[in-house]
């Protein structure tokens, strides 16, 4: 694969994590107008909006078969669905600090799975760096400081599977990716967003006796700016994003970057909600920096040593 490809790949990684770390922000403002089911519902509503337009109007075309696409399904199980289901309930039970440093041992989980299933082959300085990126998230979150008052296993549970269901995810996609385009692939993966999560919120709202309510949410400004942001680019762009990146580079590497997310969430904090700006988000900033491009910088590395050729006897 040219350099080119490469390149491109290392770059929709970091846009896909810049917008994933600003989502924050508009998750935030959204739960206070909507549960978290209905914005979810509503978020996907328009992530499926958006990624309809360019079919409608033939700017685009799927490539696949309605059969190929259910080879998508699993991909699209794991994330959004899985993902956003357990991280929405576990963040019930749990707080937001153990949350995050459960989150941020997913590059992990990814190395291991891919490991095992897609046989990707990690150096010992890949591994190394990837687990100081590990390091500066649970640094910042635990400098913050945790809430045991408030976790229960439940919580932890729910948040520990949704970091499995983000890492198989991104060897899943990996997988697919590799045979079918990843547009096909963000598509469906949307579709079935939609689909899931606007089927729950109304079976809920019709068990409560609230489906008047449903669209409510939507006549705020600050609610509708919010889902906007979080449908189109925070759902539809980050999947088109990561699966255009999973195609062109290994799952273990890509997983890496989400770690860049945290460091986009606190200078987003520090810049519009005058959040203080301490030592450890320094510290554990740094740590992630170092991490991310170490791991790339030696896989890169280790992929450009070609193999031993045998001698001719």
């Amino acid at each position: 694969m040219d350099n080119n490809s490469i390149q491109k790949a290392y770059l929709a990684a970091i846009i896909n994590a810049l917008i994933v770390g600003l989502s924050f922000l508009f998750v935030k403002v959204a739960l206070t107008s909507s549960s978290p089911l209905d914005t979810l519902a509503h978020r996907f509503t328009f992530s499926f909006l958006a990624a309809s337009v360019p079919l409608l109007f033939g700017w685009i075309r799927l490539n696949t078969t309605l059969r190929d696409m259910v080879s998508f399904l699993p991909v699209a199980l794991f994330y959004p669905v899985l993902f956003f289901s357990l991280q929405a309930f576990g963040l019930v039970y749990t707080s937001s600090s153990e949350a995050g440093i459960i989150q941020a041992t997913v590059p992990i989980f990814t190395m291991i799975l891919a490991a095992y299933f897609l046989k990707e082959q990690t150096s010992r300085a890949q591994k190394v760096f990837t687990m100081l990126s590990v390091a500066g998230v649970i640094y910042i979150f635990a400098s913050k400081g945790v809430d045991l008052k408030s976790a229960n296993m439940t919580g932890t549970a729910l948040i520990f599977l949704s970091a499995l269901s983000l890492a198989g995810y991104n060897v899943l996609a990996r997988k697919v990716v590799r045979r079918f385009h990843f547009l096909d692939v963000t598509y469906v993966m949307t579709v079935f967003g939609f689909l899931f999560f606007n089927g729950m919120s109304v079976v809920q709202h019709i068990s409560a006796g609230t489906l008047t309510t449903f669209f409510q949410p939507l006549t705020q400004p600050s609610f509708l700016i919010s889902v906007l942001y979080l449908g189109i680019l925070s759902s539809l762009v980050t999947s088109f994003l990561s699966n255009y990146a999973l195609s062109k580079i290994e799952a273990s590497k890509m997983s890496v970057f989400n770690q860049i997310s945290t460091l986009v969430t606190i200078i987003a904090g520090v810049i519009w909600l005058q959040e203080e700006l301490k030592m450890f988000h320094l510290v554990g900033g740094a740590l992630i920096v170092i991490g991310v491009v170490g791991s790339n910088f030696y896989g890169a590395k280790k992929a450009q040593v070609p193999k031993e050729q045998p001698l001719d006897s």
